[in-house]
């Protein structure tokens, strides 16, 4: 497991060290509830970080009065049932973001990478988070899988945001 963190941590760095243009500004505040609780991957910006998951989720706790929060990480490799690889990070809000953007950080905060929740549905179904930088993007659902009409709406979404979809791979989810 120890092997496991410190690759993730270098990843997590080597990601974090080159900057491309900057992420669309979030589109509208976040309630604190959103972002707690299981989110799944439905798509995601390939990265060397997430190779080979699948059936990737994450699971926020609750936002303390201050902003923090926690998250583990969990994909498969390989396939929605192969071995299961575990990330926790630890987070908080960052102030004047009507809770939009979020610092997420590894090894007690040692190495940390900001991210935005650019946008999500009305009705919760779906969220775009994003990198400060610009450079990776997910489409995230409250559920394992979206259904066409809100997938139609997201993926719309992506593209009027500035996103090529033909760097977007989706992610099996397990059944």
């Amino acid at each position: 497991m120890k092997v496991v963190t410190t690759a993730a941590a270098m990843a997590f760095a080597l990601g974090a060290a080159s900057a491309l243009a900057a992420a669309p500004q979030p589109a509208k505040p976040v309630a604190p509830t959103l972002f707690s609780g299981r989110w799944y991957e439905i798509a995601r910006t390939q990265n060397k970080m997430q190779d080979g998951c699948q059936a990737s989720t994450s699971d926020f706790s609750d936002w303390t009065p201050n902003g923090g929060f926690s998250v583990t990480q969990t994909c498969r490799k390989g396939a929605p049932d192969g071995p299961r690889q575990v990330m926790r990070v630890s987070g908080r809000v960052l102030p004047a973001s009507a809770n939009a953007k979020m610092k997420l950080g590894l090894l007690g905060g040692l190495i940390s990478q900001e991210y935005w929740i650019i946008d999500h549905a009305d009705n919760n179904a779906w969220a775009i988070m994003d990198r400060a930088d610009g450079r990776y993007v997910w489409l995230l659902s409250r559920e394992p899988m979206l259904n066409a009409a809100d997938r139609a709406v997201a993926l719309a979404r992506l593209k009027a945001l500035g996103f090529d979809l033909s760097h977007i791979g989706f992610v099996q989810q397990a059944r």
